[in-house]
């Protein structure tokens, strides 16, 4: 069995910048608390846009608390991504006390 690469919150705060990431919630949950950057492709539409993502950089996988992320982080890896999960997703980024973009 594998293992899901998975990052910290700070991890990922010192790299997003390098990356691209990618939220898989759905609309609503995304337009009521996103990281800013992050690119809305919700879990069920994923699979078949993996052409939008630039496979040269690592993607940063993010959904609420990290349990979407992981199964979507799995799917990128299996098709060839540098592909991590975000441990926590945004309700961690939010804990932190970072930024967060609202609306679409």
């Amino acid at each position: 069995m594998s293992h899901t690469p998975e990052i910290s919150i700070e991890t990922y705060a010192a790299e997003r910048d390098a990356g691209t990431t990618v939220d898989v919630r759905e609309k609503a949950e995304y337009a009521q608390a996103h990281v800013p950057g992050a690119v809305l492709l919700p879990m069920g539409q994923l699979a078949s846009r993996l052409g939008e993502l630039d496979r040269s950089t690592r993607v940063h996988v993010i959904c609420a608390s990290g349990n979407r992320s992981r199964a979507m982080t799995d799917l990128l890896v299996a098709a060839g991504f540098d592909a991590v999960s975000v441990a926590g997703g945004t309700q961690a980024w939010i804990r932190s006390g970072r930024a967060v973009g609202v609306g679409l």
